[in-house]
């Protein structure tokens, strides 16, 4: 067989190639086109270079923003990644116990985003919600909307019941990929529980926490619907991430040169962020090894 033979291949991913293509390369150069113009209407538009990037640059509401942006994905990554580690080695190895275990878990990942929010709207609803009612019926006063830390704690009691079912499936499969004879040579040795986690099933999930953690913290960096569905970006600003904030722009105040700029330094903060993420975990990957 040739080597042209061996290459024809290629030819079956072609079309997936043209749409990924169409669909985000072109949007693209058409957000990159806005970024550097000032559309008027129809034909009616005028090249302004760099303008919009540094009135966005400059903006002090964008560097709010961008701190209670960092602030929620930090907080979402510390406590998600080490809670779905602790859930993953505690479910069942084997049996109709990790079966049912795995199917409770990925639960939450089913339901779709905009729904995520309305049913925790529901659930902290101060005088009919399950969780709201009952801590007002403690004597607590409790209602995020009106409360910036009550706001905040609600969010991220939603994105961690939403999103750690998917670092714990991650990291049970990681966990799961491990070789038995790892375990019996441990066990020989008289290693203690913390000694086989530290040496064997940490180091052999660097893999999966690696994917969890790139995922995590893009998928929160991004997050627009759950806050935007629960607290509207309030009370005031003290729940406006990014992405809200950029919605704000492009739609509530249709400034498309602005937002275009907005959204190509958005999205170069995450792909440079991920970028480094991924560097340090492989080089302390390197280093273990």
């Amino acid at each position: 067989m040739n080597k042209w033979e061996d290459n024809k291949a290629w030819f079956l991913v072609l079309p997936v190639f043209v749409i990924v293509a169409f669909s985000a390369i072109i949007p693209l150069m058409t957000v990159v086109n806005y970024s550097i113009q000032d559309i008027f209407g129809p034909g009616e538009r005028v090249f302004v270079g760099l303008e919009w990037f540094k009135e966005v640059l400059g903006d002090p509401r964008l560097h709010e923003a961008l701190m209670r942006q960092f602030l929620f994905s930090g907080l979402v990554l510390l406590i998600e990644i080490p809670l779905g580690i602790g859930i993953a080695l505690l479910m069942p190895k084997k049996g109709w116990g990790a079966s049912l275990s795995l199917v409770l878990m990925a639960l939450p990942l089913l339901i779709p985003w905009n729904v995520i929010g309305t049913i925790w709207i529901v659930f902290t609803r101060p005088d009919i919600g399950l969780l709201g009612s009952f801590i007002n019926g403690m004597g607590i006063p409790f209602d995020h909307t009106a409360s910036p830390t009550q706001a905040w704690i609600t969010l991220m009691l939603m994105e961690v019941w939403h999103w750690t079912p998917l670092v714990v499936l991650l990291a049970y499969a990681g966990l799961r990929a491990i070789p038995e004879a790892y375990f019996q040579a441990a066990k020989i040795d008289g290693a203690s529980a913390w000694a086989v986690f530290k040496y064997i099933q940490l180091p052999k999930m660097r893999g999966v926490l690696t994917i969890a953690l790139l995922l995590r913290f893009m998928d929160s960096f991004l997050i627009y619907a759950e806050p935007f569905v629960l607290t509207g970006g309030g009370p005031g600003n003290t729940t406006t991430f990014l992405s809200i904030y950029l919605v704000k722009i492009a739609v509530g105040q249709f400034d498309l040169g602005p937002a275009a700029a907005f959204s190509l330094i958005y999205f170069l903060i995450i792909l440079l962020l991920s970028w480094l993420f991924y560097q340090v975990l492989q080089n302390a990957g390197k280093g273990d090894a």
